[in-house]
């Protein structure tokens, strides 16, 4: 694997990723070895099933290896936000005098907030804003000169219980693990700079997981996660589908039958009819369309409640649109019309800006692999000034 390359493990509430990858030109990505697994997901802060999820990254990151011929060395996991604390906090410090500020008081402002959180462990601080002595506000205060500087940080914490299960499994391989908070990534990657700098919502709706988060500057302010998706909407219409010794199988049917659903379709008595796995279904328009209504209300309903709490503290998000991502309600046909108007506000679809991986269900992946493509890079830099670019 060459130095550029970078491997990632990107892990969704339905299922898993392992990939190698790098940027292209004209900002592109290109993808060494990519590999999907399903698994039986998460939920309450704990796996559904923990021998499910390590044969499934067992046998994703051994497909991998095979395909670019050497083992991996360092893997970046994606820590979906059902795992993730976000702490926003405040600090600041003065100087003697006026000083140009520089990368090492930066730093050290940021390390000041880094605390003890019962059951986590910090993985990652991000800077929302800073606000020099004179009042001027920037997010890139390097180079400015003053008396003084004042940061706003997101914190990220990771649970102990989900690095332990990394660690459990990667243990005896000699990987290293590097932790990134996947809310954190697709928020800078997917959201433009100038919209992200007053305020911004990203809802991230996965299969079994919602995470929606609120986004200022570089940083999450706070971030809110329910078990609710398309795969729990689904389970009414578990039932047609056999288990064949296999309880994915159900509901993943399920799901394939739900996303039929076209919520523009007016009230009739029509009968869909679908094909899975060369077996054909029929069921009711009616009951297909009522179905998928009946989920989203559960999932607004939450939404709602979260934005409540928020637009009390930051009044700003009550006019705020909802930017929409993952592999779960955008695939229903109607759906974002249908909580946009539940919840009163715009609801907008967000993918990344590149081509063949503009699509939801790819979001995760290519805001996880920029972020850890930008992290290697950064480290390799900062190595070679302290070892010599021979070294």
């Amino acid at each position: 694997m060459s130095r550029k390359s970078v491997a990632v493990l990107d892990i969704r509430s339905h299922d898993i990723a392992v990939f190698v990858g790098e940027r292209g030109v004209n900002g592109s990505f290109v993808f060494k070895a990519n590999k999907v697994e399903r698994y039986m997901g998460y939920g309450e802060g704990t796996f559904n099933d923990e021998e499910a999820l390590f044969d499934a990254v067992f046998r994703a990151v051994s497909f991998v290896e095979k395909v670019i011929g050497a083992r991996l060395k360092e893997l970046y996991i994606g820590v979906p936000g059902e795992f993730v604390r976000v702490i926003a906090k405040r600090q600041e410090t003065g100087f003697s005098k006026r000083r140009k500020i520089g990368q090492k008081e930066l730093d050290m402002l940021c390390a000041s907030g880094i605390e003890e959180v019962e059951g986590y462990t910090f993985i990652r601080a991000s800077s929302v804003y800073y606000t020099t002595a004179d009042n001027r506000r920037t997010v890139d205060p390097e180079g400015i000169v003053s008396t003084g500087i004042t940061g706003d940080f997101s914190y990220f914490y990771c649970s102990d219980y989900f690095i332990g299960k990394m660690e459990k499994f990667f243990g005896k391989q000699k990987i290293t693990l590097r932790y990134l908070p996947t809310q954190l990534a697709l928020a800078n990657f997917l959201i433009p700079s100038e919209t992200r700098d007053e305020h911004a919502l990203l809802l991230d709706a996965g299969t079994m997981s919602t995470t929606i988060s609120v986004v200022l500057g570089n940083g999450v302010l706070a971030q809110k996660t329910f078990g609710m998706g398309t795969g729990q909407f689904a389970l009414p219409l578990k039932d047609k589908f056999p288990t064949a010794n296999n309880p994915l199988n159900q509901i993943d049917g399920a799901i394939a039958l739900l996303c039929k659903a076209n919520l523009y379709a007016k009230t009739s008595d029509d009968v869909t009819e679908f094909l899975w796995q060369n077996v054909p279904h029929e069921i009711s328009t009616q009951k297909l369309v009522t179905t998928a209504k009946e989920g989203l209300n559960e999932l607004c309903e939450l939404v709602s409640a979260f934005l409540d709490q928020y637009q009390y503290l930051i009044p700003a998000l009550e006019y705020k649109p909802i930017y929409v991502t993952g592999e779960g309600i955008c695939k229903i046909r109607g759906a974002l019309e249908y909580i946009s108007k539940w919840l009163s506000r715009v609801c907008e679809q967000i993918v990344p800006d590149v081509p063949y991986y503009n699509k939801p269900e790819m979001s995760s992946r290519i805001a996880l692999l920029d972020m850890a493509y930008e992290d290697n890079r950064k480290r390799g830099a900062i190595y070679r000034l302290i070892n010599g670019f021979g070294g």
